[in-house]
């Protein structure tokens, strides 16, 4: 029996629809959907175990993938199946759970699964742009309690005007690429990347995208209740105990703020509240922590939290001291490392980065496959943050997801300050030494550095800052920090990372935990990063204030070249000869290209020693020279024939051409040494290719004078030649015997 199908279509407004259907696909899953847009399919599932589990957090896994099979290709590799996720998946998770997390309830403890899906892929629709919708849209389908279904929608614009999912041909057209997620009443997250833009186009693009979502949302809705919305479920909250709340609180919250305002550095301040926790703990009896300790703990937090934001919005001071707009002492180095083609250390109270360039060939390109997008990076930024950044020893398992986001939001910081002509493949590797806010941001600024001083051309430099944002909405007071502490970023209602020139916005991430935040709120906050962000820049400049005029003497250097498509096999040679032959005498590394359009052929060489790079020219002019019909060229005598001399031009060395003994003279000349000798040096006029012989034809004796008297040799009458012998069967051998048969 086919399934009765529920479907709801939002209509994007320029003919292109998203649909979300339910009731055909994974009906044992607590909620499913498919969303679908043109040929772009996602299959999204929610399950959520209905027992609470034994932690104190939300257990949520959210998983995207795209299977190859849905862009009708094979996996790469020796094994053809799909693994560990691609860095482009897991950003795609990382957007999603951010919007998702927070509209769980703060007690809901239970193991919940949201599994997103490409199945079938369509070129002009980008498909992490609908994974928000389809994960919510699974949530408002099952029973799972969730506070309000949201969207995500990504937002472009091309020539003035906005646009709402774009497709990835016109986000090369787009100075704004821009994921918003939201929910009909307010905006909860924000992140991309943008071509020097101001604070109020940000706002601009953000409001437009959110108009968007409130049209999905409200289809969500619709979905759900033509389905037949389920009743929330029921399940075992957290246990609270008002008296032990007060009790804490009364212990708690003076001597907080106490320590809060006395402007401490990390680890102090850190074992005074450690100190101030144990001793609430120790008010209470054994018996009494042995019933509701973990209460206590939740509690002292709670308090806690609320004494730092109180000491912030009443007097405007912050836990190491600093004003809301005030930005931690700062100090830069570069050239730090000897060997490296460039580095940095960028040092922000307590974060530092150490950040590394490494310059290479198209051949060190960051392949990019996935079944939805195929290419290649020639910038790219890795981010390292390791246990011993906090003062922590934990193990180390792989790249986690949060170094994939932050590596990703300082390389969209800077990729669109590097030049489109810039020869090198850049790699900029981030290690994070330090780490007490944001060090991603600490990334940016030393990768701005290091670039530099690698004599990568930097259009501008970039920095970047971290604010937060704490709001009282009973008093209507907020105060936005500058430069946030590790301990701001969790108590705060927004932590936003915004980069930029001194120009524009180049790249931006937001959180908004507080709800109906405020575009005015959400402009002035963006001003104070401005302000901040051209601080920083102003010290990054001090430093080094413009890119190095040339890489490093023990840095690779690189020529490009275009040639005729004719002669790429040439350079090459026969299995690789040419190539391989010439890059171990030069001591180069030679990467050959074709270009797409013009079919030519695109050639790096790239060495450290200058002299290599002019012998590999060289002999690509040598591969190139075409003599011109009736030039005089100097050549080289490099073999000895009897019958001629095997010249090379000089202009061209490896270019050789045989000059005939004919040629050598106006005279007869019976030995060709009688006129020139190995290693002799002097001119030739080409003639081009010889019809009789088919082969190129150069002559000495035609840019000498012709003795006094010379007669030429009159041309052979070819019909005076002796008729050869007609030998056909009636002179063949009469006397021969007859073979014999063999048995």
């Amino acid at each position: 029996m086919i399934p009765k199908v529920f479907k709801e279509v939002i209509d994007l407004g320029d003919g292109r629809e998203i649909s979300i259907e339910t009731g055909k696909l994974a009906k044992q899953a607590h909620g499913s959907v498919v969303v679908t847009s043109g040929k772009c399919m996602l299959l999204c599932t929610l399950v959520s175990n209905y027992k609470q589990s034994d932690v104190d957090f939300l257990p949520l896994t959210v998983d995207y993938r795209e299977k190859f099979a849905a862009a009708g290709r094979y996996p790469g590799g020796f094994f053809k199946r799909e693994a560990r996720p691609s860095d482009g998946e897991v950003l795609t998770m990382r957007l999603v759970d951010r919007v998702l997390r927070p509209l769980f309830p703060k007690d809901y403890h239970a193991e919940t699964q949201v599994m997103i899906q490409l199945m079938s892929h369509d070129p002009e629709v980008m498909p992490d742009a609908m994974a928000g919708l389809a994960a919510s849209a699974a949530i408002q389908l099952s029973d799972v309690p969730f506070e309000t279904p949201i969207s995500e929608a990504r937002v472009g614009r091309i020539n003035g005007e906005f646009i709402i999912n774009p497709t990835r041909a016109q986000l090369e057209e787009s100075d704004i690429d821009m994921m918003i997620g939201a929910s009909a009443d307010s905006v909860m997250m924000v992140e991309g990347e943008m071509l020097e833009i101001s604070e109020e186009e940000m706002a601009e693009a953000i409001k437009f995208a959110h108009e968007a979502i409130k049209v999905q949302c409200a289809a969500q809705v619709k979905l759900a209740e033509a389905f037949g919305k389920k009743e929330t479920r029921e399940y075992e909250g957290e246990r609270e105990d008002e008296a032990v709340e007060q009790k804490v609180k009364e212990l708690t919250y003076d001597k907080v703020y106490a320590v809060a305002k006395k402007a401490s550095a990390k680890h102090e301040r850190s074992a005074a509240f450690e100190e101030i926790k144990a001793e609430v703990k120790a008010s209470f009896t054994e018996e009494e922590l042995e019933d509701f300790g973990d209460l206590v703990s939740k509690y002292f937090y709670k308090a806690e939290k609320a004494a730092i934001r109180d000491l912030t919005l009443n007097e405007g001071l912050r836990l190491d001291g600093r004003k809301t707009d005030e930005i931690r002492p700062i100090w830069c180095e570069v050239d730090y490392l000897p060997s490296t083609h460039g580095s940095s250390i960028f040092t922000r109270g307590e974060t530092q980065a150490l950040a590394t360039v490494t310059l290479g060939t198209s051949r060190e390109a960051n392949q990019v496959d996935m079944p939805s997008f195929e290419g290649e990076e020639r910038f790219y930024l890795h981010y390292n943050f390791p246990p011993f950044s906090t003062g922590e020893a934990r193990p180390l398992r792989g790249t986690s997801r949060r170094e994939v986001g932050h590596g990703n939001l300082a390389q969209r910081a800077l990729k669109n300050m590097v030049p489109a002509d810039c020869p090198y493949t850049v790699r900029v590797v981030s290690e994070i030494l330090e780490s007490n806010g944001s060090s991603s941001m600490a990334t940016v600024c030393a990768g701005t550095m290091a670039l530099m001083d690698a004599g990568v051309q930097l259009k501008k430099p970039v920095s970047g800052i971290a604010m937060g944002l704490i709001t009282d909405v009973e008093s209507g007071k907020y105060a936005v920090l500058s430069d946030i502490l590790g301990d701001e970023d969790h108590l705060g209602d927004m932590d936003f990372k915004v980069t930029g020139t001194a120009d524009g916005i180049t790249a931006c991430q937001m959180d908004i935990k507080v709800k109906g935040l405020s575009y005015e709120i959400l402009v002035n906050a963006l001003k104070q990063a401005r302000d901040g962000r051209l601080h920083i820049l102003g010290l990054i400049t001090d430093t080094i204030s413009e890119p190095n005029t040339d890489v490093k003497e023990h840095s690779p250097k690189m020529i490009t070249r275009r040639i005729p498509n004719e002669f790429i096999g040439a350079l090459i040679g026969p299995g690789g000869k040419v190539i391989q032959e010439m890059q171990k005498e030069t001591g180069t590394t030679i990467v050959i290209n074709e270009d797409p359009v013009t079919e030519e052929g695109i050639v790096e060489i790239l060495g450290v020693g200058n002299e290599g790079i002019a012998a590999v020219q060289a002999k690509i002019d040598s591969i190139l020279f075409k003599p011109q019909v009736g030039s005089v060229y100097e050549v080289k005598v490099i073999k000895m024939l009897d019958f001629g001399a095997v010249v090379e031009y000089m202009e061209a060395p490896g270019n050789e051409v045989l000059l005939h003994v004919s040629e050598l003279a106006w005279e007869r000349t019976e030995n060709v040494s009688d006129v020139v000798n190995m290693g002799d040096v002097f001119d030739v006029k080409y003639f081009g290719t010889d019809p009789k012989t088919r082969k190129e034809k150069v002559s000495r004796k035609a840019i000498l004078p012709k003795p006094e008297g010379y007669v030429a040799r009159p041309p052979r009458d070819r019909d005076d030649r002796k008729p050869r012998d007609n030998r056909n069967r009636d002179n063949k051998r009469d006397d021969r015997k007859p073979r014999e048969k063999r048995d």
